[in-house]
């Protein structure tokens, strides 16, 4: 998942550097705290350390509905938290909830159930996710004034991953859509769906775009796709290390599931070999 969308990155929320200590018992019981920091800090915990019980799942999933927790904006803080742990616990019982989480008004919300069901896997929210990537368009055909009311960059990559062929039609005009991060989600869902290299080539040629916020979102998304042909670019590539080892592995985890067991394809030895020389 690209970093177009707030990455479901491992970060304490709200200022706490894990200087909190919870018991599983404490972080499912204070998502029905009256404290509000509480609750939103225990859903951040809940999907931070996987914690996959069925009390810790019932929870999240209620707090899905929380009308407490409000930004001045109207944002729903507490209800983003309990959608990004959701996908981390890998629960199916969440789907249904998280597609309704679809309909939210806050944007965020919106794009934290679509990051979420994009991990969780099940195809039964294709269409929700297609509803809403239609807001982008007339027709087959990007609106004349940019739409910007959706999380475009999320819905298009859950599509993308979720195998969603009966959409390229929908997915192919965002490779023209005015936003950067939205052009290379598409790019990236046209390769899953299509496997035509011109679209992986097109995220290699991003690579050496100026801006380095677009270098690391390129870096996620040939990860994700696992364009092989991309390894030495991605290696090259001026954005930290860290950041192209963990595309590099995308790349070496397609390489494995498509060889054997007992070997290892020429292109794994040649991205091992790259991942060693960034360390």
């Amino acid at each position: 998942m690209n970093s177009s969308s707030q990455n479901f990155e491992d970060v304490s929320p709200r200022g706490n550097a894990d200087g909190e200590s919870l018991t599983v018992e404490q972080a499912i019981a204070n998502l029905e705290s009256a404290d509000l920091g509480l609750r939103f800090y225990a859903a951040w915990w809940l999907g931070r350390f996987r914690i996959c019980e069925a009390a810790a799942i019932t929870g999240l999933i209620r707090a899905l509905e929380d009308e407490a927790d409000r930004t001045p904006e109207g944002g729903y803080p507490l209800r983003r938290n309990a959608a990004r742990a959701l996908g981390k616990l890998g629960d199916r019982q969440a789907v249904s909830p998280l597609i309704a989480c679809l309909d939210c008004p806050d944007f965020y919300v919106r794009e934290a159930a679509a990051q979420s069901l994009e991990m969780l896997g099940d195809p039964v929210c294709i269409p929700a996710l297609i509803k809403l990537l239609k807001a982008g368009l007339q027709g087959e055909q990007l609106r004349s004034q940019p739409d910007l009311s959706q999380p475009f960059d999320a819905i298009l990559e859950a599509l993308g991953t979720l195998r969603a062929t009966e959409c390229i039609p929908l997915v192919k005009p965002f490779l023209e859509h005015s936003v950067e991060l939205v052009q290379y989600a598409a790019a990236r869902a046209m390769y899953q769906l299509t496997q035509e290299p011109a679209y992986g080539e097109r995220l290699v040629q991003a690579l050496t775009g100026d801006k380095l916020q677009l270098r690391r979102a390129v870096l996620a998304d040939l990860g994700a796709i696992g364009y092989l042909p991309a390894a030495e670019a991605i290696a090259e590539t001026l954005a930290e290390n860290s950041l192209k080892l963990i595309a590099l592995k995308g790349l070496l985890e397609h390489q494995v599931h498509q060889t054997a067991a007992s070997s290892l394809s020429e292109g794994a030895v040649r991205v091992m070999n790259l991942m060693d020389s960034l360390l």
